[in-house]
């Protein structure tokens, strides 16, 4: 299979199901969900621009990353896709279901909210820039980031001085800068698509708003209790029974 560069073919066969990634992550940090995946269909990644080894310059809107994803899934030429997102991914899917429906069969949104207006990086770029630059080695970055160590060793490559990860905070920030200027309502509400929405108990998003987008769209909620924003991560065998019985409804039908 030719998928591209910035794509990574996870195993299975039929049905494709998309993975898309949160901000500073990568298609490889669903490896484990995709594991268990590979029952239920063909799984694919997909690196967004700015991320990986997508090879696509920024800026780019919102549109621009579902419109990559559209691109991404026509050329599996497999018919509509089980899309499932994390975090930013989750926005990406939900931009394209409701733009190009015809593309998607069900999404999965993992903790994000359709409006984060008024909120800035500036609340985390100390966070961010705080960072060791670079990281001595995978164990380091693991040490580093505690709970989901795991999840970032995917994030880092080894340049001549140790470890970096794969995307350049101002880019982060020009991404994630764009939600706050924005809501994305109008399109929870043209969303004609089975949804799941996936939340994490210890959300870093506004309170209520993603059981109201799983309201308007006609879709499932769940919050997993004693999650992190990563949820897929942090309570994996709790996402994972989400997102099977989800799997098994829709693709039964």
């Amino acid at each position: 299979m030719r998928l591209g560069e910035g794509a990574v073919w996870f195993g299975g066969t039929g049905q494709p199901i998309v993975l898309l990634h949160g901000l500073m992550g990568r298609a490889t940090t669903w490896w484990r969900v995709a594991r268990w995946l590979e029952p239920y269909g063909d799984v694919v990644g997909l690196d967004a621009r700015g991320h990986g080894r997508n090879p696509r310059p920024l800026p780019a809107t919102t549109e621009n990353f579902a419109a990559d994803v559209a691109e991404f899934v026509e050329r599996l030429d497999a018919g509509p896709a089980v899309v499932i997102g994390h975090s930013m991914g989750g926005l990406h899917a939900l931009t394209l279901a409701a733009t190009r429906p015809e593309l998607v069969r069900a999404i999965v949104i993992e903790d994000f909210a359709p409006d984060l207006r008024g909120r800035t990086v500036e609340t985390w770029r100390g966070h961010f820039e705080s960072w060791p630059r670079p990281f001595a080695s995978l164990a380091h970055v693991r040490e580093f980031f505690g709970d989901t160590g795991e999840y970032f060793v995917e994030c880092f490559e080894e340049r001549a001085d140790g470890y970096h990860l794969i995307a350049d905070l101002d880019d982060l920030y020009a991404i994630a800068a764009e939600w706050g200027r924005r809501d994305y309502w109008s399109y929870v509400d043209n969303l004609g698509r089975p949804l799941l929405v996936v939340e994490a108990g210890d959300t870093v998003m506004p309170a209520g708003q993603q059981a109201e987008l799983a309201r308007r769209a006609g879709g499932r909620h769940v919050v997993v209790e004693g999650a992190g924003h990563v949820v897929h991560d942090s309570a994996p065998d709790e996402y994972r029974g989400a997102v099977e019985a989800f799997l098994s409804d829709v693709l039964n039908r």
